[in-house]
């Protein structure tokens, strides 16, 4: 604002300095004008005939001019080898301070310049000047009209109008920049606000928030800023529940390896059988880090890669697949056909691993069920068991990692807790859901519920 407030002020100077140059200008070239004019076509009042004596002519102009402020009007007349010897002025003094009638040197060099116009320095100031001269009838010039402008008071004039402006720019400057100064800091301290909860969150605390006021642009950045806390909380909380159940998970196997280590003996059948509870820890544990890989891989947006699939097929493969999982009456059920974009591989790991649920949660000789349907723009792969179900308190936390039912249904499973919650990151990377419901008869129904499917 001071750089724009600065040009203004010296652009108006520019402007006032440049009306004043073309009114000397002007007015300059209006009395030479005049007088040239006159001296073509003026003749002596005494004689009634052209005149022949420049000193008269001369005389006679002056005595009808009135010159302006800060103008002078004189004429000059010269000698042979000499400079104006002779100064002819109207009868009216002249208000400026050192009048050009009181300056020899100023007037000789006027005199003897061989321009028309031109601007003369002195010490008591600067004189614009323009002359015409005027010769003897048939001779050369030896006296000259001279009109002669002190520009100094217009100056002074433009400027005090500069300082002037500079003046009030800058009280303008000064109040402006209180006033900006108090309107950014209004605007800016919600923004403070962010910065300072931004510094104060560590990964132990995020309960801070900033106050919203206000349906500003500013208050929807505090709302984004608050809803972010709230993602990141909750992601933290995840991470360590995840990370303590993990640990859970990995200690028991790690226990149960180290002890029988330090309990076995040099028995060759001790040892064999040591050897088995060993190999079948540790194959845990390998299963477990897998499951978590793999959880860990469903963050990422290459988990899936759809492509065209033919679902009765696809439904087939995955109940000639499930059969090997366990002496139950396996059945094939529904079969949609329609082809739609999925990942075949995670879809087949999800139906296995919830073909594999149902194995471990019934007994030989109980039905299965494996089927798919189409539901309008919908598609659907279930798989149905007949087994002793799922108790309601059990039906909202079957899907979450490290987490089984409170009521385990048939025989216990080797398993950690994290097949379900495996089938529920595919579901969710495909944009669709597992929903689990009673089966009518008894038994646990699990639906695996995809987007939108292309006809």
């Amino acid at each position: 604002m001071a750089v724009a407030l600065g040009s203004v002020a010296a652009t108006t100077r520019s402007i006032l300095v440049r009306d004043v140059d073309h009114r000397i200008s002007g007015l300059l070239a209006q009395e030479t004008g005049e007088f040239a004019h006159f001296e073509e076509r003026g003749v002596d009042p005494e004689t009634g005939r052209p005149f022949t004596d420049p000193g008269r002519l001369l005389h006679v102009f002056l005595e009808r001019q009135y010159a302006d402020p800060d103008e002078e009007l004189i004429g000059l007349v010269g000698r042979e080898g000499r400079g104006p010897a002779q100064i002819i002025q109207p009868p009216r003094d002249s208000p400026v301070a050192v009048p050009l009638h009181q300056d020899p040197d100023a007037r000789r060099r006027i005199f003897e310049s061989p321009g028309s116009s031109g601007t003369l320095d002195r010490a008591s100031g600067e004189i614009r000047w323009a002359k015409v001269a005027v010769a003897r009838h048939g001779s050369e010039p030896d006296a000259a009209f001279v009109v002669a402008f002190h520009p100094g008071r217009e100056q002074g004039g433009v400027d005090d109008v500069f300082r002037i402006l500079l003046a009030i720019s800058g009280v303008a400057l000064v109040l402006t920049t209180g006033i900006g100064w108090v309107v950014a800091g209004r605007i800016l301290q919600p923004v403070r606000l962010v910065r300072a909860a931004a510094a104060q969150l560590t990964e132990q605390d995020l309960t801070r928030r900033i106050p919203v006021r206000g349906r500003d642009d500013v208050a929807a950045l505090a709302e984004t800023f608050n809803a972010m806390l709230d993602r990141l909380e909750r992601a933290f909380a995840a991470q360590r529940e995840f990370v303590d159940d993990a640990g859970h998970e990995l200690r028991t196997p790690i226990t149960i390896v180290r002890g029988h280590l330090e309990l076995m003996g040099d028995d060759p059948a001790e040892r064999e059988e040591t050897v088995r509870l060993v190999t079948d820890e540790l194959d845990r544990m390998s299963r477990i880090v897998e499951d978590l890989l793999l959880l860990a891989k469903a963050e990422r947006p290459d988990f899936v890669t759809p492509e065209p699939v033919q679902l009765a097929e696809l439904t087939a493969d995955v109940y000639v697949k499930a059969r090997t999982l366990g002496e139950r009456d396996w059945r094939l059920d529904e079969v949609a056909d329609r082809e739609v974009e999925l990942d075949p591989q995670r879809i087949t790991q999800a139906m296995v691993q919830l073909a594999q649920n149902a194995v471990q949660h019934t007994t030989p000789g109980q039905t299965i069920r494996i089927g798919s349907r189409a539901d309008g723009s919908r598609v659907e792969l279930y798989v149905v068991d007949t087994g002793p179900g799922v108790q309601p308190q059990d039906a909202q936390v079957v899907f979450e990692r490290f987490r089984r039912g409170t009521a385990r249904r048939g025989a216990r499973g080797s398993g950690a807790g994290l097949g379900l919650s495996i089938v529920r990151a595919i579901a969710e990377a495909h944009g669709g859901r597992v929903r689990l419901h009673d089966t009518e008869g008894g038994g646990a129904t699990f639906v695996l519920t995809l987007g939108e499917a292309r006809p």
